[in-house]
C-alpha cells in the first residue's frame, strides 16, 4: 500500500504578498470632494470670466464699427 502512495513531495511557490493598501478615513474622503468641487468652481469661474470677457469685446467691437450720426431723436425720452 505505501508503494502505490507518491514519494515525492509537492513543492509550491507562494508569490510575495503586495504592501496592504493604507486605510481610508471618512475625513480624507470628505477632503477629496471638497477638492472635487473646488477645482469644478474654480474652472467654471475661468470659463465664466473668458466667455464674458469675449461677449463685452464683440459688443464693444460692434458699437465702435456703428455711425455715430445717428439722430438720438428717435429715442423716447420718459
Amino acid at each position: 500500500m505505501l508503494a502505490l502512495l507518491q514519494q515525492s513531495p509537492i513543492v509550491f511557490e507562494v508569490a510575495k504578498q503586495p504592501p496592504p493598501t493604507p486605510e481610508i478615513s471618512y475625513a480624507s474622503v470628505l477632503l477629496s470632494g471638497v477638492e472635487l468641487v473646488g477645482v469644478i468652481l474654480l474652472a467654471s469661474a475661468l470659463v465664466g470670466l473668458l466667455v464674458g470677457g469675449v461677449f463685452i469685446f464683440f459688443k464693444k467691437r460692434r458699437a465702435a464699427s456703428m455711425p455715430t450720426d445717428v439722430d438720438p431723436g428717435h429715442m423716447l425720452r420718459i
